[in-house]
């Protein structure tokens, strides 16, 4: 039976802050191999690989806008949890709201169609006509 250990990113950051920032970038980031993962809960070598890189740059400076643009600029929209706003991407961001516009304004239509208004009561005259036709149809 074999042990595996997966190895334990231990990287040391100026202060609590950056730490922080650290932290909140991998998981912002998502792992370009795994599906749906992000780079703080994947074991694969190029999450371990992109950890290493967002803490060098954050060492070296960089604010988080950076560092997701950096990332952003070599693996394209799917590195990024929440895809950047363009051309490309408009529909993800657009369509979503309106579908859900049109699909309120489709039960708002519903319900006000099938309310039902009771009928008014039928006056003397309106009786009197009635029972007038069925002994005329049943004659």
């Amino acid at each position: 039976m074999a042990l595996l250990l997966g190895a334990i990113d231990a990287y040391e950051f100026p202060d609590a802050a950056t730490a922080e920032r650290y932290r909140n970038l991998i998981a912002e980031l998502r792992c370009p191999q795994c599906l749906n993962t992000n780079l703080a809960g994947s074991d694969a070598m190029i999450a371990q690989d992109l950890r290493r890189e967002v803490h060098r740059l954050l060492l070296d400076g960089a604010t988080d806008e950076e560092i997701l643009d950096y990332m952003y600029q070599r693996y394209g929209d799917f590195v990024l949890y929440r895809p950047r706003f363009t051309a490309g991407t408009s529909l993800l961001w657009i369509l979503p709201p309106a579908l859900l516009a049109v699909g309120l304004a489709c039960v708002v239509v519903i319900v006000r169609r099938n309310r039902r208004v009771p009928p008014a009561p039928i006056s003397d005259a309106e009786r009197q006509r009635l029972a007038e036709l069925t002994r005329e149809r049943g004659s």
